[in-house]
């Protein structure tokens, strides 16, 4: 420490800020989860009640902890390929071109006015797109309730997400497949690689796995923290809690009924959950040109 001082002094603003406003508040919620705590009177110890609630007597959260793991289950993987697979195609097209389509595939993910057009696309009266079309062409008589219809409601969401998915993982991919040494394909092509998914699998993915790491968090963290598409669709609470998820679980109980104590056990339980399967995609990933 004392030959690197200086930078340490340059990195200490930075990790001073990350101590204080993302690691002792996930200590502190840590804490909290094993407590009574309404944020008007002191925290009172509980042990693992909260827990046990939460397990055992909360229907609401099983059915949130069953949508998020199907939710994620079907948008990471997906959503994942898709950001790399496009980043791949796109990488092969002249740089101007290139630059204009990967900021129209972005744009989804940044639009504030996402919603509004999935709401349109989906109002349950016969001026909704998809209710005109289908009453038009005769597939259905009277329209449907999309967004209140338990049925429907959480597929929807995962469609609206998967059209916002390709946002910052399909920036790193672009990012990564430009960054690749080009001599690697020519000593490639010297040592037997005769096609371009030879390419893919020995030297692209392999060249990429910083990329392929960080995209993974992204994805997952993504597909496990959906709350504000399912809250924007479906209202909050969704109908017979569909499309309910652990956030909005969390949600309710901290910033609505201020339980914090039992706010904090939901998201330890997610931050569990977030960190177990990062621990498997690094494994599958460490896999990848072998």
């Amino acid at each position: 420490m004392k030959l690197s001082k200086h930078s340490y002094i340059l990195l200490a603003p930075f990790f001073i800020i990350f101590f204080l406003f993302t690691v002792l508040p996930v200590m502190m919620s840590l804490a909290l989860s094993f407590t009574n705590f309404n944020m008007l009177e002191f925290p009172r110890w509980t042990g693992w009640d909260n827990y046990v609630r939460l397990f055992v007597k909360d229907d609401v959260f099983l059915i949130a902890l069953k949508n998020t793991f199907l939710f994620a289950a079907i948008t990471g993987p997906i959503s994942y390929l898709a950001c790399f697979i496009f980043a791949w195609l796109i990488n092969e097209l002249p740089p101007k071109i290139r630059a204009f389509i990967t900021l129209i595939l972005y744009a989804p993910s940044i639009a504030g006015s996402a919603f509004m057009i999935w709401q349109i696309m989906f109002n349950g009266d016969s001026y909704g797109y998809f209710n005109a079309f289908l009453m038009k062409w005769g597939f259905i008589t009277e329209p449907i309730l999309w967004l209140q219809d338990p049925k429907y409601m959480l597929g929807i969401v995962m469609i609206v997400q998967l059209w916002l998915s390709l946002g910052t993982a399909f920036l790193a991919f672009i990012a990564g497949l430009q960054g690749i040494d080009q001599t690697l394909f020519e000593a490639g092509a010297m040592d037997g690689i005769r096609n371009r998914w030879q390419e893919l699998w020995f030297i692209t993915l392999p060249s990429m796995r910083p990329q392929l790491m960080f995209g993974a968090v992204i994805q997952l963290t993504t597909s496990f923290a959906v709350a504000e598409v399912s809250i924007s669709l479906t209202g909050f609470p969704s109908t017979d809690y569909a499309a309910h998820t652990i956030v909005t679980h969390l949600m309710d109980f901290g910033t609505i009924r201020f339980e914090m104590g039992y706010a904090s056990a939901i998201a330890t339980v997610l931050f569990g959950l977030m960190i177990g399967m990062n621990l498997v995609t690094q494994r599958l990933l460490k896999k990848v040109g072998e």
